[in-house]
């Protein structure tokens, strides 16, 4: 019987040593599957953390972007309150110097308690102004 020596340094014969050799293979062919399976569940799980990120990164940009179009819609309705604000000051100017108009024609026909009653309105329209 021929005595013959693996890589690990045990004797087998030669049916035995093909038998060793296969099995050793086996296992190591098991062994490399396995690594590979398990490079591959990493991959996986690399990629499923990828795609989380990007969702997570893809809401805050849509929170952010919600946020700035609240704000202009917020800097809109500011603006178009000053516009009305401006519009109303502009009417009582308008108002006034109509009444004013008034007023000085009534003067030049004669009516002098009209004047007292003016210089009135023009103290309160002054007081109303600084109100606002």
């Amino acid at each position: 019987m021929i005595s013959l020596t693996c890589g690990e340094g045990s004797k087998h014969t030669k049916r035995s040593l093909l038998d060793h050799t296969q099995v050793k293979g086996a296992e190591a062919w098991k062994k490399k599957k396995k690594k590979k399976e398990m490079g591959k569940e990493e991959e996986k799980e690399k990629e499923e953390e990828e795609e989380e990120k990007e969702k997570q990164d893809e809401e805050e940009k849509e929170k952010e972007e919600e946020k700035e179009e609240q704000e202009e819609k917020e800097e809109e309705k500011e603006k178009e309150e000053e516009q009305e604000e401006q519009e109303e000051k502009e009417e009582e100017k308008e108002e006034k110097e109509k009444e004013d108009k008034k007023e000085k024609e009534e003067e030049e026909k004669g009516g002098g308690e009209e004047e007292e009653e003016e210089e009135e309105e023009e103290e309160e329209e002054e007081e109303e102004d600084e109100e606002e």
